[in-house]
């Protein structure tokens, strides 16, 4: 429905400069013009709960360079919001873990932006990066064979201790869990603290703030249907500190 719509936008937009050059043909053009877009609803954006995140957290035991691996993936990737190339091109260099610890990206369009890490994954990510190094490929979190970690293979660690994780957390059985699900999360976890969609925008490096509405609207629903109203009881509601120290 999307690309309908998109591709009519563009076709609106030739026909408006058409009617200007051809003015001859006004009345076929304004037919055209008339088309109206489809509507849609738009699907609510899937994202975890902080049960479900300490669930996924726990999972890994750790006992492993592999599963030491994941954990430091999956803390990194639910405290950045970042999109799964930018977790898997990662580069030591990118880190900054001294005072002022962030992390450097350059995102969609060769843009760069600092997000700012937790003590708590500073620590985490200090300690993996003194992990004895393999392969080549020069990335903080590589595949086993020292290469850089593929989709099917990001894939597969999060679907590996999704399943670990929903033992103990059972609505995570229910749900796909994917880098961009953990991206939906952050920008959850932000928006409920009270930072301005702005802030939530440039932390993401969305092309504009607009893009941040889809998680107001995921929100307001999730207040919906836990609404006193709704249930008949009272819901207490917890404000979640941004610096996200899992």
């Amino acid at each position: 429905m999307r690309s309908r719509n998109l591709r009519l936008t563009a076709i609106h937009s030739f026909f408006r400069y058409a009617a200007f050059e051809l003015p001859s043909h006004a009345a076929q053009i304004q037919r055209v013009l008339a088309i109206p877009s489809k509507r849609f609803t738009r699907t609510l954006v899937r994202f975890l709960s902080r049960p479900e995140v300490d669930a996924l957290l726990a999972a890994p035991d750790r006992h492993t360079w592999s599963e030491r691996r994941d954990y430091a993936f999956i803390l990194t990737a639910v405290q950045t919001g970042w999109r799964l190339s930018e977790m898997t091109g990662l580069k030591p260099q990118d880190l900054i873990l001294s005072a002022g610890a962030h992390v450097r990206v350059i995102g969609k369009g060769r843009k760069e932006r600092c997000i700012p890490l937790a003590k708590s994954t500073r620590d985490v990510l200090q300690t993996w990066l003194q992990e004895p190094p393999r392969g080549n490929a020069d990335v903080v979190f590589p595949s086993a064979r020292g290469q850089r970690l593929s989709v099917h293979g990001v894939q597969y660690l999060l679907n590996k201790h999704r399943l670990v994780a929903g033992q103990v957390c059972e609505s995570l059985l229910d749900k796909r869990i994917t880098v961009h699900c953990l991206r939906h999360t952050m920008a959850m976890e932000l928006l409920q603290a009270g930072v301005d969609r702005s802030v939530i925008a440039l932390w993401l490096g969305h092309e504009s703030v607009e893009t941040t509405q889809i998680y107001l609207e995921a929100t307001l629903a999730m207040k919906e249907r836990h609404s006193p109203k709704r249930h008949h009881r009272r819901v207490n509601w917890v404000v979640i500190n941004p610096a996200m120290s899992y």
